[in-house]
């Protein structure tokens, strides 16, 4: 989530969604599988259904998404109809980025299997990114209808609500999620970020640093008290808890342009400027890092 400030115009403070992992495993299936090489081009007996689903889901666990994902398809081309099969699958073209493809088998999933939570979750998770938010509240709603006690859902739902400008609604979606599981970093972090918007800087300190004790390895969570703390008016201690974000996310272009703008109020040009160029090696085609530059180089 990015906000502005009266500052610098771009400041950033982070919501994290967390999407879904393999959802069906071989062990659902059975603990004992047969090897299965390449299937060749002319369509199998049905009997060899389940032999195709068991050896994808292995690949798939093992990490070799290629392979795996030739399984799937070689099975959906075959006329097959499987919800396990349509939910994984989904799942890998979605980090793929194929969006549209992983909506169409996440529904294929759901006309099977209409009752699940967690295929009306995913399909929430892909209209999010796709930005048909309305549609997205929807199902993640749906989701809750099915799961009232999933803490993922409603923390997911908090950031679709934020995203639709509803920042109460938001708040009280990301509290429930906390409610249900009271170690949930993610959700600690999450309603932060909302109070930051909210104007609520102390609540937002205090609810950030819960979620890094929870996770003390979390790099967003120090970005975004990093970007609280330089609020707050400690602009040291905002600039240890940024360095601290790259240092357990190198590649983390927010908080090096943070970092710029705590050196430049600090009077270290040099620094601030060291900063930049970090942004700009990361994201060459961001005008974010090339513009925070040319400011610098004005003040020298």
């Amino acid at each position: 989530m990015e906000r502005s400030d009266n500052k610098d115009k771009s400041n950033y403070n982070d919501i994290e969604v967390k999407t879904y992992s393999v959802p069906f495993s071989i062990e659902q299936i059975s603990n004992n599988f047969t090897t299965f090489s390449p299937p060749p081009p002319s369509p199998p007996p049905s009997a060899d259904k389940e032999k195709i689903i068991r050896n994808a889901f292995r690949l798939h666990q093992q990490g070799n998404i290629k392979e795996a994902v030739n399984y799937y398809q070689y099975f959906i081309n075959q006329g097959f109809q499987d919800h396990r099969v349509f939910s994984n699958y989904a799942g890998i073209l979605k980090d793929l980025g194929n969006l549209k493809e992983a909506e169409i088998l996440i529904r294929k999933c759901i006309n099977i299997n209409p009752y699940s939570a967690m295929e009306y979750f995913n399909l929430g998770i892909i209209l999010k990114e796709l930005g048909r938010l309305q549609e997205a509240e929807i199902s993640i709603r749906r989701s809750i209808e099915l799961n009232p006690k999933s803490a993922l859902a409603h923390c997911n739902l908090g950031t679709i609500l934020l995203d639709l400008g509803l920042l109460k609604e938001a708040e009280l979606s990301t509290r429930k999620a906390i409610e249900l599981k009271p170690d949930f970093e993610m959700a600690y972090c999450n309603l932060g970020a909302i109070l930051i918007d909210a104007g609520n800087l102390e609540e937002a300190e205090l609810l950030t640093r819960k979620a890094i004790q929870i996770k003390p390895d979390y790099a967003l969570a120090y970005s975004n008290l990093g970007n609280i703390l330089r609020d707050l008016g400690k602009l040291k201690d905002a600039e240890i808890s940024l360095l601290k974000s790259i240092e357990l996310n190198p590649d983390n272009a927010e908080a090096f342009y943070n970092l710029s703008h705590i050196s430049r109020e600090l009077g270290n040009i040099d620094q601030a400027k060291f900063y930049s160029k970090k942004i700009i090696s990361i994201r060459p085609w961001s005008i974010i890092g090339s513009y925070s530059l040319n400011y610098d180089l004005k003040l020298n």
